[in-house]
């Protein structure tokens, strides 16, 4: 990534990212690049020490892309806990995990969140796990999330997100800290529809990669991207989500990105799936972690204990985990009993 600094702000703060991964190396680029220290922790020392010595992480993102020499990777816990602000970019199911073996200290400071998930054996959103695990008290905790493939981002694209929190002066304070002429941030209160928007839009994606691999069109598609925004919606509403956070960045917006994009590795998982292979294998296939995956088995038991019906990820459900071909699953949505296009909508 090109070394510019292009917006000036006049605080600067000692940041944290935990996760080495895509995501937490695109998010440190832009951190320092615009002035602030940045820390990039990461678990296994030979991706830290490629970042170190050649400013690239080919793990998890392509080799043609350089990382900014400001960032001080590192495996040093107390490193990250002398930091001002700590982001977390680890994979929802590794988040607890993380907590339980890493003597990370998350009080007393800003906690940014960019993971998308739902925890499978308890059904949490990140914020809860994390009050539950390390005490975040959730006025100091944010979600940072919207259609933003790391890719496209450390190769500049023009890129915007959302930065969620109940006390908007601190969703404003992420916004400064990652705000950039080619990234831009918007802010919000409602964490739970951010949260929720950025989990379940992963369920979709893998649907949506099935149409592709099953070569069924634009119309299918289109189809199935709308109506999976209703299902969201309608879940997230029964947690107390604002519906309108799903008309917007952190719901249509990354709901559209990651059903398209070629870097969605649910979009992928999805689409492999559709050409006739099992999960196993389409796992197999795919680097990094596919959160859609996980969160379809929690959005299952959710929708269940909220009473909301939620046809398409049922149906992903059961192809993934039941054996049912997606040529069948199609046939079963497609024969449903009629109702209005609003149904079920809050």
């Amino acid at each position: 990534m090109p070394e510019k600094t292009s917006l000036i702000f006049e605080n600067r703060y000692r940041i944290a990212i935990v996760g080495a991964g895509a995501w937490g190396s695109a998010l440190a680029c832009i951190a320092a690049e615009n002035g602030h220290s940045v820390v990039l922790w990461g678990r296994r020392p030979e991706v830290v020490e490629e970042i170190r010595s050649q400013r690239t992480n080919r793990q998890y993102l392509p080799a043609d892309i350089r990382l900014h020499s400001a960032i001080e990777p590192t495996t040093d816990v107390a490193q990250v806990n002398q930091a001002e602000i700590i982001v977390l970019a680890v994979p929802t199911q590794y988040i607890r995990p993380l907590l339980q073996n890493y003597p990370f200290d998350l009080r007393d400071r800003l906690i940014v969140n960019v993971a998308k998930g739902i925890e499978i054996a308890t059904h949490r959103r990140i914020s809860e796990i994390l009050l539950e695990e390390a005490l975040v008290d959730l006025d100091h905790y944010v979600v940072l999330t919207g259609p933003s493939h790391a890719e496209e981002v450390c190769r500049r694209a023009p890129t915007t997100v959302v930065s969620a929190s109940l006390d908007l002066r601190k969703a404003e304070v992420v916004q400064q800290i990652f705000s950039t002429p080619f990234f831009r941030v918007y802010t919000s209160h409602d964490v739970v529809g951010a949260e929720m928007g950025g989990a379940l839009k992963n369920v979709i994606a893998l649907a949506a990669g099935m149409v592709d691999g099953l070569r069924l069109g634009s119309n299918a598609k289109a189809a199935l991207m709308t109506r999976g925004l209703a299902e969201m919606s309608r879940l997230g509403v029964a947690m107390g989500a604002n519906p309108l956070t799903f008309s917007g960045l952190s719901g249509l917006g990354d709901l559209i990105v990651t059903c398209i994009s070629q870097y969605s590795r649910n979009r992928r998982i999805g689409e492999l799936i559709g050409t006739g292979l099992s999960l196993d294998e389409a796992l197999r296939q795919i680097p990094g972690v596919a959160e859609g995956v996980s969160t379809v088995q929690a959005v299952k038991e959710l929708a269940t204990q909220y009473h909301i019906e939620m046809p398409i990820s049922s149906e992903i459900y059961a192809i993934l985990f039941q054996g049912k071909s997606p040529h069948q699953a199609i046939t079963d949505l497609m024969t449903r009993d009629a109702k209005p296009e609003l149904w079920g909508i809050a």
